[in-house]
């Protein structure tokens, strides 16, 4: 797969290409549903196949600190998209000046003089360009005038429920992480790389792997069992919080933290895989740290029931 960043290293696709546009944000059972039935559509037409993804994603540069907590950073959205058959990932930054454009700019320069798309897939609800002039209709119409083809991206259904990010979000808040996986196809999981903390774990005999969430909103908080994955090809069972720490600073920044059992190697600046199994209880601001850590121990032990109840089903 190509990684194209922004117009400017954008070339235009002399045969054109098949396209759809999203923030794809969890990748989910949904978008892969898309993206397979866009495949399959290149296939038939000899084109490639083009995803176009904004960052920060929309909603997040509207609203900032407000905008629905993300399931996946840019760097995990684009692993995932690895897997997937897609030959060309476009990310295109969005800013003021692409929230400024015109929706029929948008589709002359981007759609058509750039990409020159033959086939676009899109949601009915899909709205671009200032002031969200720009919707399904707008593409479809444009789209039998300059010889392009519109399809609905169609809903993806498990059980009667169609599956959306806001869905998996709702589940992961609500610490079902087996609906989230479920929807996903999927173990929910954060990526990211280990970085020295201050050591508070360790002192009081559970070392902890910290990673910085760099989130605006994070969909999971508390703490929970889970596995990590990116060391040495095996998968460590341990116990991760989620959180701002609020026994210590409460601060703004959101960190994961997980301790793995029967683990004692140095693994600083790795670049690691935590999978989200159960949660346990959500994040605690403790009156002094006897109590914290009496709750550790109680965590620990808690977390190794839920592994050994895992492996006996």
């Amino acid at each position: 797969m190509r990684l194209i960043r922004g117009l400017s290293h954008l070339e235009p696709f002399e045969n054109g290409c098949v396209l759809t546009i999203g923030n794809f944000d969890g990748l989910h059972l949904g978008h892969r549903a898309v993206i397979n039935k866009l495949a399959a559509r290149g296939r038939d037409l000899g084109l490639p196949v083009v995803v176009m993804i904004f960052e920060p994603q929309p909603l997040e540069y509207f609203l900032g600190k407000n905008a629905p907590s993300r399931l996946m950073r840019l760097r995990e959205k684009v692993m995932q998209f690895l897997t997937l058959p897609v030959d060309d990932l476009l990310i295109l930054r969005f800013n003021q000046y692409l929230a400024n454009w015109d929706a029929e700019q948008f589709i002359a320069d981007i759609l058509i003089k750039n990409l020159n798309v033959r086939h676009l897939v899109v949601g009915d609800d899909f709205h671009f360009g200032k002031a969200r002039r720009g919707n399904f209709a707008m593409l479809k119409e444009k789209g039998e005038a300059f010889g392009f083809q519109v399809e609905d991206t169609g809903s993806y259904q498990l059980d009667g429920l169609r599956v959306s990010s806001t869905l998996i979000r709702d589940a992961l808040g609500a610490g079902d992480l087996d609906e989230a996986e479920r929807l996903l196809g999927r173990c929910y999981s954060v990526c990211g790389r280990v970085a020295h903390g201050d050591q508070r774990g360790r002192t009081m005999g559970y070392p902890t792997a910290n990673i910085r969430m760099f989130r605006k909103n994070t969909p999971v908080v508390g703490v929970y069992a889970v596995t990590m994955t990116g060391i040495d090809g095996r998968e460590f069972e341990g116990v991760a919080n989620v959180g701002t720490r609020p026994t210590f600073d409460g601060g703004s920044k959101v960190i994961l933290e997980t301790h793995l059992f029967d683990f004692d190697k140095e693994i600083y600046g790795r670049y690691v895989e935590v999978h989200f199994k159960r949660k346990i209880r959500d994040e605690i601001c403790f009156r002094s740290l006897e109590e914290l850590k009496a709750q550790i121990v109680k965590d620990v032990a808690d977390t190794k029931k839920i592994f050994a109840d895992l492996k006996n089903v």
